[in-house]
């Protein structure tokens, strides 16, 4: 017995003081942990520094029950239990009870508010027995953050945001995720905290071990009125065609920044979200829009010019075993200039064929040179890659040359096709598609980003002249006549084509298209370029580029002309309405001379009213009830005007 004490005693001795510390460390690290204190995430901001995402802070606030000593907990419950009231409505006695309670229970993990804001949370650490802190008080805060949008679901997919499911895995869409990991993450900070059971953590301190850095500020070139524009024409378009999804997307010319981009899909119930970023990710056949590269590569290679005669015959040709269509009955002996602007298949397909069957090569590296093959790059995660097959592959045949001359055959992004068509309209210059102006910390800068040059010239001047004189006149006289404005100019290419066509029989039971326009304006000095796709219109309502998206281009287009005014003339707003067009064109005159008379705004637009009178040389106060068309106005028309005088306009 006295030997196995000695033992017992030698051990004791042992593991107190010659492995004390190993011990002791292990105790440590089962009771006591690091955890993370996510950092918030930095904000994204619109080019005009409007709010487009941020983190919320948000705080839970329970009580170590048992931490405060008999007297101090006596001498606060009670006025903590009032403070209670006051804040959550309860009678106080309700919250001396369940505190009590808590500390008859020993519960150290006490729920006392959560999910509040940050004044919210100041407010409540101020209350008595919490405002004595976490040693003598028993206070335990835990924020957590959540990522706000607040223009709601308008670009919400493009704007992004970063989620984490169960398995650990991430999904990052939009920029919020493109640039998440590198400015706006920031760096988490350290809280450590000690294990009270059940699973358990309360924070030791009530402050941070290391406090977390912010992730920096993103400013997106996005323009939130151009964007509002642009989402609700495509949403309004969307549901009189019961379209399952398009998307639009509006570029400056000269700089490449991105304006506004939409994706719109519908849901089982038949409503309309940002389901998908269509506009960066879908390849899918472009239709017509494509002809208007398979024209410029044969007026650059110079095998014909705009007045090159074409048949088109009765609009039915049979070209290797397939028959190729044109609308109605053809067009007959037209020019290839003519041939783009009725969009005839026939007519692309034959002047393709004939200069370049033989080396196919020569048109593909025509296209290569203007990376029509290739990712643009841009930041946003997901671009669709494009599809132009090559001889060899396996979609190739001796009518993929013929197939490809009017959009099929071949896939691109919309965003792919719009960074053409802008080269078109910025004197040959590819411009990469940027979506971010500078990041920031606060007002410092931490990156700017600048305009990124794909390709110097895409081809001469001769034939950007040519092409953008007939895709004038495909607004004016051609397939985009419906859209065409005496006092608005437009250019661009309508598109209809096919999809799910694989099974022939299945297709013509339930005919699928997609119609899109793509094009800039004005027409003779372009400050934006847009395109539209609308995937599987109704094809009981209408199926046709022109009549589908085209509607939205013009939206979109004169909506963003007044409200971002290119000239100073009043005469280039366009309104549908004949009455209100003659009208004003009777003000007109009056207006010129004396600049201080008030119009007639009856019928126009709200949007479009408010502008005009905003514009006139009197300053003058624009007052709307409602919105919509304007119905009623308050000053009556031709009546001279005063300084600072408010004009009320009843719209609905």
């Amino acid at each position: 017995m006295f030997v196995f004490a000695l033992a017992v005693v030698f051990k004791l001795v042992s593991i107190q003081f010659v492995q004390g510390e190993k011990y002791r460390a292990l105790a440590e690290k089962s009771t006591t942990r690091d955890f993370p204190i996510p950092a918030n995430r930095g904000n994204v901001y619109s080019a005009d520094g409007s709010l487009l995402a941020t983190s919320i802070p948000k705080y839970d606030i329970r009580i170590d029950a048992i931490q405060a000593k008999d007297a101090t907990f006596e001498k606060f419950l009670g006025a903590l239990a009032d403070s209670l009231h006051a804040y959550k409505g309860k009678p106080a006695s309700y919250y001396k009870n369940i505190i009590r309670r808590a500390r008859k229970n020993k519960n150290r993990y006490f729920l006392l508010a959560r999910n509040i804001s940050y004044s919210d949370y100041i407010r409540m650490r101020n209350f008595p027995l919490l405002n004595l802190g976490a040693i003598k008080g028993g206070l335990i805060v835990e924020q957590t953050t959540r990522r706000e949008h607040p223009m709601g679901g308008i670009a919400e997919r493009t704007i992004g945001y970063e989620r984490k499911d169960a398995n650990g895995n991430f999904t990052r869409p939009g920029i919020d995720g493109a640039f998440g990991v590198k400015y706006l993450q920031g760096k988490d900070g350290k809280r450590l905290k000690q294990k009270i059971g059940n699973g358990q953590w309360k924070p030791i301190a009530d402050f941070d071990q290391i406090e977390p850095q912010d992730g920096y500020d993103v400013y997106t070139t996005i323009d939130v009125n151009i964007q509002d524009i642009a989402h609700h024409s495509l949403l309004k378009q969307l549901e009189i065609y019961e379209a399952d999804h398009g998307c639009v997307v509006v570029m400056d010319v000269k700089t490449g920044e991105i304006k506004a981009i939409s994706n719109l899909g519908r849901n089982k119930n038949g409503k309309y979200y940002e389901r998908l970023n269509y506009a960066v990710g879908e390849s899918h056949e472009p239709g017509s829009t494509f002809k208007v590269m398979a024209l410029m590569a044969a007026l650059e290679d110079k095998v014909i010019d705009t007045s090159t005669v074409v048949d088109t015959k009765k609009g039915r040709k049979s070209l290797y075993g397939r028959v190729i269509t044109d609308s109605g009955n053809g067009y007959g002996e037209i020019s290839a200039a003519r041939a783009l602007e009725v969009s005839s298949n026939i007519g692309m397909a034959t002047i393709i064929d004939e200069h370049y069957s033989k080396q196919p090569e020569k048109f593909l590296n025509r296209l290569s040179s203007w990376r029509l093959d290739k990712t643009l790059g841009v930041a946003i995660i997901g671009e669709g890659v494009p599809d132009i097959p090559r001889p060899g592959a396996v979609n190739w045949s001796r009518n993929a040359l013929p197939s490809m001359a009017y959009g099929y055959n071949l896939e691109m992004t919309p965003l792919q096709t719009l960074a053409f068509y802008n080269a078109i309209a910025n004197d040959g210059e590819l411009i990469k598609p940027r979506f971010l102006k500078s990041v920031k910390s606060f007002d410092k800068d931490i990156e700017v980003f600048k305009k990124e040059v794909l390709v110097e010239k895409i081809c001469s001047d001769k034939t950007l002249n040519e092409i953008r004189d007939i895709l004038k006149n495909v607004v004016i006289r051609g397939t985009g006549k419906r859209m065409y404005s005496k006092t608005f100019s437009m250019a661009g290419k309508t598109g209809t084509a096919r999809t799910d066509y694989a099974n022939t029989q299945e297709w013509y039971k339930d005919r699928k298209y997609i119609s899109s326009f793509a094009g800039y304006f004005p027409a003779d000095n372009p400050k934006y370029s847009c395109i539209v796709v609308i995937h599987k219109p109704s094809t009981k309502v209408g199926i046709y580029g022109s009549d589908v998206a085209g509607p939205v281009f013009k939206r979109v287009a004169q909506k963003i002309y007044t409200d971002t005014p290119i000239i100073d003339e009043v005469e280039v707003l366009n309104f549908e309405d004949n009455l209100v067009e003659a009208d004003f064109e009777s003000y007109y005159d009056v207006a010129q001379k004396y600049k201080e008379l008030m119009p007639s705004v009856v019928g126009m637009p709200a949007m479009d009213a408010i502008a005009l009178l905003e514009n006139l040389q009197v300053d003058v106060r624009v007052k709307l009830n409602g919105n919509g068309t304007v119905r009623k106005q308050s000053v009556k028309r031709h009546q001279k005007l005063q300084t600072n005088q408010t004009i009320v306009l009843e719209a609905s």
